[in-house]
């Protein structure tokens, strides 16, 4: 529909006249009066309106004064695109408003689109209903999460301190240590595949299901590796762990290694030890793997250095190059600072690298360490 300020005998007119009926969204044309000369044809039939004489703007939408919110005035006056949403007989609408320039440069009307944007809105507030409720979950598992993770730990004979530094709200490492009896003590760091939900389960399937009393660390890995693949995993999923069993007794380490291609480092005074062992992660890509048991001795002073791949990749090209880092050395060699402090001081290392380089943290970072103390009862 149009007032008698058009004239639709021009046959280009008539051209994007038909453009504009055809349209499914509402399109008007409003003066510097508020005064609507034109709606297109989708609106004309859902407003129900035939005659445009005298009609405002806004009584079109059912007002009886002009919106609080004006784009059309500021759109005329002011000659730019503006937008805004609108609640209409319960509808919610996107106004689109923009000037039309005449020939001799003023600007007397403005055209509107509205678009009825209801179910998207709909749609959006069930998204963020549904994300709340993830991040609430999330939030709840990321608690669970770190409630497993080794908390006031005191074993005879033993100093331990970790870091845990995950890159997403839910990690894929895990690390722990255990009294198993009087003697022995288990300690294990583990890396799973990827990150998020599925990383933090499969960690979880790792604290639940390790037998803790089986004294051979390779037979408990085995058991694991059974156990995993009694499950429904895609080959995609698998578990990288180093398991030690520590005698506090005769200061023996016995350990065994699933595909954890970051070796442990014994730090001595003077000596360096990475606890290398080759192996298949706990993973259905082979249907019997082999692991093994080796053993170190630890002696009171010595350190276990355990870490994951997001300690090293993040400035080592490889893992095996932490042997060569002075800088990391010198920390666990130093006498003057307890555990804590010197994993503190590492991640400040990683980070401070990342800052150097642009980049930002792209994986776990998860750190541990242990030292034998010296005493009369061990």
């Amino acid at each position: 529909m149009f007032s008698p300020y058009f004239s639709s005998e021009n046959s280009s007119f008539k051209f994007i006249l038909d453009i504009l009926d055809g349209m499914d969204d509402w399109v008007r044309v409003v003066d510097r009066n508020n005064s609507v000369i034109f709606i297109n044809r989708s609106m004309e039939r859902d407003l129900g309106i035939y005659d445009l004489a005298g009609k405002k703007c806004y009584e079109l939408m059912g007002c009886g004064s002009p919106c609080e919110n004006c784009i059309t005035d500021k759109a005329v006056f002011e000659g730019k695109s503006l937008k805004k949403e609108e609640v209409f007989n319960d509808r919610i609408f996107s106004v689109m408003c923009s000037p039309i320039v005449a020939d001799d440069g003023n600007i007397y009307y403005a055209v509107e689109v509205l678009r009825d944007i209801t179910k998207e809105k709909e749609l959006e507030r069930e998204l963020i209903k549904q994300n709340m409720k993830l991040q609430h979950d999330l939030d709840m598992a990321k608690k669970l999460q770190m409630q497993l993770l080794p908390r006031d730990i005191k074993i005879p004979c033993l100093d331990f301190a970790y870091s845990y530094q995950p890159c997403d709200d839910l990690s894929g490492d895990m690390v722990n240590i255990f009294p198993i009896d009087k003697e022995r003590v288990g300690i294990y760091i583990a890396d799973v595949s990827g990150h998020g939900v599925s990383a933090s389960m499969l960690t979880i399937f790792i604290i639940s299901t390790l037998n803790k009393r089986i004294y051979s660390p390779s037979r408990a890995l085995y058991r694991l590796f059974r156990q995993y693949n009694a499950g429904d995993f895609d080959k995609d999923s698998y578990i990288t762990i180093f398991y030690g069993i520590y005698n506090t007794r005769t200061h023996v380490l016995t350990y065994s290694n699933a595909g954890h291609n970051c070796a442990p480092v014994v730090i001595g005074q003077n000596s360096v030890k990475r606890l290398y062992m080759p192996s298949i992660p706990i993973s259905n890509w082979v249907d019997n793997p082999k692991y093994y048991d080796s053993t170190v001795h630890i002696k009171a002073g010595d350190k276990l250095f355990l870490y994951t791949d997001g300690v090293t990749d993040q400035w080592l090209e490889e893992p095996g190059k932490i042997t060569s880092d002075n800088y990391i050395l010198d920390l666990l060699r130093d006498k003057n600072i307890d555990l804590k402090t010197a994993l503190d001081n590492i991640c400040k290392y990683v980070y401070t690298r990342l800052e150097r380089i642009g980049a930002k943290q792209k994986d776990d970072i998860t750190m541990a360490l242990v030292q034998p103390v010296q005493s009369k009862d061990c």
